[in-house]
């Protein structure tokens, strides 16, 4: 019977020139997880940076999801502490948020590496079958971990070919909203030098034949960036799903309400 441990991982299939689509998890439920985990995405991406997820209830998720559907987790903050923390959980990849250069690509991938490549301190967590995997886990964890960093920031993009040649990275993820704000157009993610600069993400990316992620608010938005060449693509988020399938729903409804009396 083949089981999780025979399967690709997230990284390999990256690796291997997928096109991967996703969606942010940000509500802390195991419900809300498991929806999404069966709905076709091929990878989640729970968010510890922003929102209330906790540890404990990152694990809970990860435990409810990944069976269907690998999880990725996006740290807090680039800090030694928060990525043995997440990776204990037993996630599939880490999302480092806010790196400018490549001192931080270096701090984020010791963190996450296991001696010699890395200094990340051991335990004996979920991830290392709570002590019963732990020898197969930790001949593998270096290789199957994959390491997404965030360039969301202005600075982060005049350091492109620098962050490129640091090793341990398996993609750069755009994340346009933030990296409009570094650029003095907050929000205004369509605006052409938001654009010139996610495009010249991708491009670097190409040239070293590196992975590059985007993340993107629509179904639409996604397939056009995988269009382009983006290959770990962020469509929406838990909440915006919610909020628009409410919204639309009411409105419905009331519509209705509406022609039915006359009105």
């Amino acid at each position: 019977m083949m089981t999780n441990a025979d399967l690709p991982t997230l990284k390999a299939r990256l690796s291997d020139g997928q096109t991967l689509f996703g969606s942010l998890v940000t509500i802390a439920s195991t419900e809300v997880a498991e929806i999404m985990s069966m709905s076709g995405f091929d990878f989640l991406w729970i968010d510890l940076e922003h929102g209330a997820i906790d540890i404990g209830s990152a694990q809970r998720m990860i435990q409810t999801a990944s069976a269907r559907c690998p999880c990725l987790v996006r740290v807090p903050e680039n800090r030694d502490v928060w990525f043995k923390k997440v990776l204990d959980l037993g996630c599939a990849g880490v999302v480092v948020p806010q790196v400018q250069t490549p001192e931080d690509v270096r701090a984020a991938v010791r963190s996450c590496l296991y001696p010699p490549a890395g200094q990340r301190s051991v335990g004996l967590a979920r991830a290392q079958g709570y002590g019963r995997t732990f020898t197969d886990y930790i001949q593998r964890a270096n290789d199957d971990l994959l390491i997404v960093i965030q360039i969301e920031h202005r600075a982060a993009v005049d350091h492109l070919e620098e962050i490129l040649s640091e090793p341990g990275i398996g993609c750069l993820l755009v994340g346009p909203y933030d990296l409009s704000g570094s650029m003095g157009v907050l929000g205004q993610v369509t605006h052409p030098d938001v654009e010139n600069a996610v495009q010249k993400v991708r491009a670097a990316c190409e040239r070293v034949r590196m992975p590059s992620g985007v993340f993107t608010s629509s179904g639409d938005a996604a397939r056009a960036r995988a269009a382009e060449g983006f290959r770990l693509v962020a469509m929406g988020m838990d909440v915006g799903f919610l909020t628009e399938a409410v919204t639309r729903a009411i409105a419905q409804a009331r519509a209705a309400v509406g022609r039915s009396s006359g009105t």
